[in-house]
């Protein structure tokens, strides 16, 4: 059997791999089975021995909750079963006669320490019914701990919107098969609690998006010097001290040298580079070269954009400020990283003629494919677009991370990534990894020359 991995899925995809496992001779049933008792297991340890209230629909996620069922009730774990109504395909009729405990009808009061909500999973497209709604949400409230098996009921797979208005948070998530955009988009992200993947074989999909992971990042090697480890080059601006940011992430980061353009009263560990950003520029020592943090908004801050921009360059990152300077009127940025936060991505959209609907995933592949650059669509919920139809989604990251400061340091560490070599693509998602591990060492409360701090420890963890 292939291990959970990465992978997301759609609903077509994840049926599409279903489809294939059926067609090699594998039953509906039989996965049916797998996925209901590998949910079980962390029901279990969930439950810890209390009774458990489980609510079953009328789909194959209500077979799911069938076969979960009997195998905590056959672990001695008192079970309630609550069928929304009855079971509508023959896995799930199946699942349901194999289940040797009593079955209650949606009317039943049942309470308990843990509800299981197995009443719709993904490919659910409209709103729950009311009575659907009203059953799952007081069957939500009258248990402690919650726990939705493969989705929350009420939420869009591929796009993680809410159906319902004041759905049920969970506690746990377990995903079925493989990880669905829901577990990963915002606001069903928020709803899901903590989320595990339990496997049932299925393959991976080519072109399916992925999860950020861990990254394995290289040491210097011994012949390395400052330049060949990265240099890094900051275009400054108006306020110096979100370039002084960037720069600190930089130098953190695995870059092995950080200048900064239009700099003063710098830390030791960066170097001002006074006078003309031209000749700054030309500097074939550059790895990768980053303006936004503090540039500024008016004319001057515009000819610096204007002058980075006419230099083709290895690598470069484009951020805060220079993203509300962009337009059709400067050069291309083809090549380039750019990392909007949810105003700046409206912005651009606006101003490359983009409309701007669809969810996260949507927004960043369009502008990815209308700028040919990478976007790392930032938040809760961080999207990573490449122009050739990559995907990738952000780990669940501290919520410490919503101040002012963490996108400058989110922004030196691309820099210092590009700068040692990898590509863009590959450098965000190797950023967006190690930003989000700094905030889980930095604590709660952090300010942002914290989370800079702690990149090294996060570093130090990837290599």
């Amino acid at each position: 059997m292939t291990p959970p991995s990465a992978q997301i899925l759609t609903v077509a995809q994840m049926r599409a791999a279903e489809e294939a496992l059926i067609a090699a001779g594998t039953s509906v049933d039989a996965l049916m089975q797998v996925a209901g008792h590998g949910a079980a297991d962390w029901v279990w340890r969930v439950s810890a021995g209390h009774k458990v209230t489980v609510l079953c629909g009328p789909g194959n996620n209500g077979g799911d909750g069938y076969v979960l069922a009997e195998a905590i009730r056959a672990r001695g774990c008192k079970v309630a079963v609550v069928a929304a109504c009855d079971p509508a395909t023959d896995a799930a009729r199946n699942a349901r006669a194999l289940y040797r405990g009593e079955v209650l009808g949606p009317e039943a009061e049942a309470h308990g320490e843990v509800f299981v909500d197995c009443l719709f999973g993904s490919g659910l497209t409209r709103p729950l019914s009311d009575p659907h709604y009203a059953l799952l949400t007081r069957l939500a409230a009258s248990h402690h701990k919650r726990v939705a098996v493969d989705l929350p009921s009420g939420v869009d797979s591929d796009s993680g919107a809410g159906l319902n208005e004041a759905l049920p948070r969970y506690d746990l998530t377990v995903a079925l098969g493989a990880w669905k955009f829901a577990h990963v988009l915002m606001p069903s992200r928020a709803l899901a609690g903590q989320c595990r993947l339990v496997g049932i074989g299925v393959a991976e999909v080519p072109g399916a998006a992925r999860m950020v992971e861990k990254p394995l990042l290289r040491r210097p090697r011994h012949r390395d010097n400052k330049f060949s480890r990265g240099m890094v080059l900051l275009v400054a601006g108006a306020m110096p001290g979100a370039a002084v940011l960037a720069g600190s992430a930089a130098i953190r980061g695995g870059a092995g040298y950080v200048k900064v353009a239009g700099g003063q009263g710098l830390p030791p560990e960066l170097v001002a580079v006074p006078g003309d950003l031209d000749a700054a520029l030309a500097d074939r020592r550059i790895g990768a070269v980053l303006a936004g943090p503090g540039l500024g908004r008016d004319d001057a801050a515009r000819a610096r954009l204007g002058a980075v921009l006419a230099r083709p360059h290895r690598a470069l990152v484009l951020d805060a400020d220079a993203l509300n300077l962009l337009g059709p009127g400067l050069p291309s940025v083809a090549g380039a990283v750019l990392t909007p936060h949810g105003g700046e991505m409206a912005a651009l959209e606006a101003a490359f003629g983009l409309e701007g609907g669809g969810s996260k995933v949507a927004r960043a592949t369009a502008l990815a494919a209308r700028l040919q650059a990478t976007v790392v669509f930032k938040g809760a919920d961080t999207v990573i677009a490449a122009p050739d139809g990559r995907i990738a989604c952000g780990p669940h990251a501290p919520v410490w991370l919503a101040m002012a400061g963490t996108g400058d340091v989110l922004a030196g560490l691309l820099a210092a990534r590009l700068a040692t070599g990898a590509e863009p693509f590959t450098a965000a998602c190797e950023a967006v990894w190690l930003h989000g591990e700094a905030a889980y060492l930095a604590g709660p409360a952090f300010t942002a020359p914290d989370l800079a701090a702690a990149v090294p420890a996060a570093l130090a963890s990837a290599i």
